[in-house]
């Protein structure tokens, strides 16, 4: 069956590496391989250091892979250089996690808000405070904020002003790293509200990395799984508590506490905790914790493959027929 979505970006094996003392190697992200569509969004899920804000960044441009291509439209970023990068980051921004160091305190929120109107001369100055205005009632806060400092504002007002920011220079995808992690569980909800009905009026694609599975499996369309800085499992966000597969997958959805959960079924946690990064072991990098290792396990890295419509998996119990 043909995919009739519209692809927007395209990372292709994408591996990034950082030199570290003693002339050990970090090798952040390996081998990834996602995509963006337009209108749709795509959750990132992992524990910290498993490479999920590394990769949105060099989506971002913010930095430059190893290995691998970003296609952008079919156009590759990493080979984009001076003012014909510049010019591209009006197509992909980003919402970040703490919106208090993401902005000058010296700076009102319509000079926020509009900086990167006129850094790309699509407003005059004297036009500012009427488009921080539109921005502001935009993302559902009054326009008489334009005028105030993000200090004086909570939270959730301040990721707002992250958002509406975002959203000037009409990008096609917004990268969200983290941006409901640092907010109350209510404010969460309404930001989330808030992404979910600007997406389906502008049809933006998003890219969603959160610790809080639950979360992702709420907004997200598809979600991919990462450890340690490989991909585990890509499924459909619908599916994801249902369908998954990986063990690992598995484990994140067994953490979550939820009111509907079944409280007679006890709470199972992972062993040990994940190898260091500088001493990954030959094989799956999840072996050290999987309950259900086997021989191959060790020896060889499974590759992600496709087990189904839009599911993918790299696990060796796949091809063993013994992911029940």
């Amino acid at each position: 069956m043909s995919d009739t979505r519209e692809l927007i970006l395209e990372a292709k094996h994408v591996t990034k590496r950082y030199p570290a003392s003693g002339g050990r190697t970090l090798t952040a992200c390996r081998d990834v391989s996602l995509n963006f569509y337009r209108g749709k969004t795509l959750g990132i899920v992992g524990e910290s250091g498993c490479g999920k804000s590394t990769f949105l960044r060099m989506v971002a441009s913010l930095e430059k892979p190893d290995e691998g291509e970003i296609l952008y439209r079919g156009q590759d970023l990493a080979r984009l250089k001076g003012e014909k990068l510049r010019q591209h980051r009006q197509k992909i921004q980003m919402v970040f996690q703490d919106p208090a160091a993401a902005f000058s305190p010296k700076m009102k929120v319509m000079d926020i808000i509009c900086e990167p109107l006129l850094n790309f001369k699509r407003i005059k100055r004297s036009e500012k405070e009427a488009a921080a205005r539109k921005f502001l009632e935009m993302v559902e806060l009054p326009g008489e904020f334009a005028l105030r400092y993000p200090h004086h504002m909570s939270g959730g007002q301040r990721q707002r002003i992250g958002i509406a920011r975002a959203l000037t220079l009409e990008p096609e995808l917004i990268l969200c790293d983290e941006a409901t992690s640092s907010l109350d569980v209510s404010v969460q909800k309404t930001i989330i509200e808030l992404l979910v009905k600007l997406q389906r009026e502008k049809q933006i694609a998003y890219g969603f990395v959160c610790h809080d599975v639950a979360l992702v499996q709420s907004l997200a369309h598809q979600v991919a799984v990462m450890y340690l800085g490989s991909v585990m499992e890509i499924l459909p966000g619908d599916q994801a508590a249902s369908g998954c597969v990986h063990p690992y997958t598995k484990a994140l959805i067994g953490s979550v506490f939820d009111l509907h959960m079944d409280f007679q079924k006890p709470i199972e946690s992972m062993d040990d905790e994940a190898p260091s990064p500088f001493d990954m072991p030959p094989g799956c990098p999840f072996q050290s914790r999987c309950p259900q290792c086997m021989e191959i396990c060790r020896r060889e890295r499974p590759a992600l493959k496709e087990i189904g419509e839009g599911h993918l998996a790299a696990c060796h119990l796949t091809a063993q027929g013994e992911t029940e």
